[in-house]
């Protein structure tokens, strides 16, 4: 007699990082926890970088047009993605579309935390564009940015199973 309960885990697809790559000071931490968690990485980007020969490591490069990285990234995402990126309105499209999210800086974007992020990035635009181009971007990436990061890019493979 055969089982005709199949292993619901059988149809479940491999977890997968798709990475806003152009700007990502993460990379070689993102390469790392691929390999020891044996996960595909998807660097997306707007134009060709370095980046190791390996069969995990595959990239797209889209053209230069705005957002461009971000809609291709925004279409491919699901449920079995952690994304990697610094961009609060691809954040919002990505956990929209139930994916993990995860900031450059290792701090997760969650959808308890998106409105606040993204009406923190509205006022700080109004600030800056009233101080004519005067001020800063983010700030400094530190030594404990990359431990977090890769602390809870691990933490979140881990739960995908």
């Amino acid at each position: 007699m055969t089982n005709h309960n199949p292993d619901p885990l059988a149809s479940t697809p491999p977890p997968r990082i798709l990475v806003d790559a152009d700007a990502c000071p993460v990379k070689d931490e993102i390469y790392k926890v691929a390999y020891r968690r044996n996960v595909a990485v998807v660097l997306v980007s707007n134009a060709r970088f370095r980046m190791p020969d390996h069969p995990l490591i595959t990239r797209v490069v889209v053209s230069d047009s705005f957002d461009a990285a971000d809609d291709w990234i925004a279409e491919q995402v699901g449920t079995r993605s952690v994304v990697i990126t610094a961009d609060i309105l691809l954040a919002d499209r990505c956990l929209k579309a139930g994916a993990v999210v995860i900031g450059n800086n290792g701090k997760p974007f969650t959808s308890a935390s998106i409105g606040g992020a993204i009406a923190t990035r509205a006022i700080m635009a109004d600030l800056r564009a009233g101080m004519d181009g005067v001020g800063g971007g983010p700030p400094p990436f530190t030594k404990a940015d990359r431990s977090r990061f890769l602390q809870a890019l691990d933490e979140a493979l881990v739960r995908m199973g």
